[in-house]
């Protein structure tokens, strides 16, 4: 008895693929007075693995020798390569097949479209390969996630220290009710999840992180923990391109303003009220130099004449909750969305102009629009008011001096303004400010700041 065994790349059941069926012929023909006599036994053996399939099978091969010429048929499916040599022609089928790689493609599709389309200067791969940070993984970062990953972004890292709560699905879009059971899922690994079930190309990831925040004392056995969080907080900061802030408290906006003013990393705002939003962008870093054309714009920070502190202490549950209109926090997180792709297309990135004229006659900055430094948001008019704020240099975030002094004193400046209310307004110089007892008025004439 004579058998031939092979390797058969084929998927079907109890059909051979076609090097099994060229090996047959070619058999058939160099062994005809064989098969004339008795059947020839073929073994197709299919391997998954280390493992042999279940469905290798054996076929008795059986001609009439009159019925087979001389030559060798031409083999079907084998061409020749660069190198003139015969091989078998694969075809990539999984772009078509795949439902991962169809989903990439076509989800691309209506960006591809607005750039082929309407503008040929969008860039597209700067968007896709901006890893951006979400400090705050409730109803801003969910709305900011889904906004991310309709503009292609791909590297999308969540950053909470909360559990999903029965009120959160309703509200917060990445959220189920099975989220909420045992406890609750953390948020920021529960967001990351459903991110990568909407959209499994995206490479998300989800912290639990306790953001520390001034005003916060700090004992003893918690402060190598503190230290811990400031380091993984700093980590993040300098492996991200983007950081969006949107926590409810405005004290957790501190650390990661004063990480990207001494990193220089874009940095985003959005803030809500009952019926108004805020989403803004923050200026770049003092210590840069500024290039032709560019601004250093303010913080969130900056308008303040006094460091941030504890603002839960002594607030009823009601009072620590944010409420606000359903709507809201969609609208501010879209818009703050935009502002970071606006300053991404534009070449002076983070040192951009403030635009505050929004009259659609006019040119804009950027392919896609204007680029305002300060969206404020009143739902109750349905208006928006595009402010500028100016860099202050006493700010408590983003001033040249607690810039310096984080990158030399990292965790030891946030011990010392977590436990000491009045650190950095001795710092910055706001105390001595505030202690000024001459009578001055200050006053300038509106002209001056045209």
């Amino acid at each position: 008895e004579i058998m031939i065994g092979m390797s058969d790349p084929s998927g079907s059941p109890g059909h051979a693929g076609w090097l099994a069926r060229n090996l047959a012929i070619l058999v058939a023909v160099q062994m005809k007075k064989i098969l004339s006599d008795k059947p020839i036994r073929m073994v197709f053996l299919r391997q998954w693995r280390k493992d042999f399939d279940e469905s290798s099978f054996i076929v008795s091969l059986s001609l009439d020798a009159s019925s087979l010429g001389d030559e060798v048929p031409h083999a079907v499916g084998w061409e020749k390569d660069t190198k003139q040599k015969m091989r078998p022609k694969f075809v990539e089928l999984a772009s078509t097949m795949d439902p991962h790689q169809l989903a990439d493609s076509q989800t691309s599709l209506n960006l591809q479209l607005m750039k082929w389309r309407l503008m040929p200067s969008l860039d597209l791969d700067k968007i896709a390969n901006t890893k951006c940070l979400l400090v705050g993984s409730g109803t801003l970062g969910c709305n900011v996630a889904r906004s991310l990953i309709s503009w292609g972004v791909r590297n999308i890292t969540f950053i909470d220290n909360g559990t999903v709560s029965y009120s959160n699905p309703v509200r917060q879009s990445l959220f189920a009710f099975e989220d909420c059971l045992n406890g609750g899922k953390s948020k920021a690994i529960a967001a990351a999840e459903a991110l990568k079930a909407i959209f499994p190309s995206v490479n998300a990831t989800g912290i639990v992180l306790s953001v520390p925040m001034p005003g916060h004392s700090v004992p003893e056995n918690m402060i190598p923990e503190v230290r811990e969080a400031i380091q993984q907080l700093d980590r993040l900061v300098e492996e991200s391109d983007v950081v969006f802030q949107l926590t409810d408290s405005r004290e957790a906006r501190w650390l990661p303003t004063v990480m990207c003013a001494a990193k220089d990393k874009i940095c985003i705002n959005a803030a809500l009220g009952f019926d108004t939003f805020l989403a803004m962008r923050h200026g770049c870093s003092p210590l840069v130099p500024i290039r032709e054309g560019g601004v250093r714009l303010g913080c969130y920070f900056c308008n303040d004449i006094s460091g941030p502190s504890d603002s839960l202490k002594n607030r009823s549950l009601d009072q620590q909750c944010t409420v606000t209109r359903p709507g809201v926090s969609m609208l501010a997180a879209s818009m703050a969305v935009e502002i970071m792709v606006l300053a991404l297309q534009h070449p002076l990135g983070n040192q951009a102009p403030a635009d505050v004229n929004n009259d659609i006659t006019t040119k804009t900055s950027t392919p896609l629009g204007i680029l305002p430094h300060q969206i404020r948001g009143f739902l109750s008019h349905f208006n928006n008011v595009l402010a500028e704020g100016y860099f202050y240099d006493k700010c408590t975030a983003c001033s040249e001096i607690v810039s310096k002094y984080y990158q030399e004193n990292g965790e030891e400046l946030v011990l010392k303004v977590m436990n000491i209310p009045s650190f950095l307004e001795d710092l910055t110089g706001l105390t001595e400010i505030l202690n000024d007892n001459t009578d001055v008025c200050i006053s300038w004439d509106e002209e001056d700041l045209e």
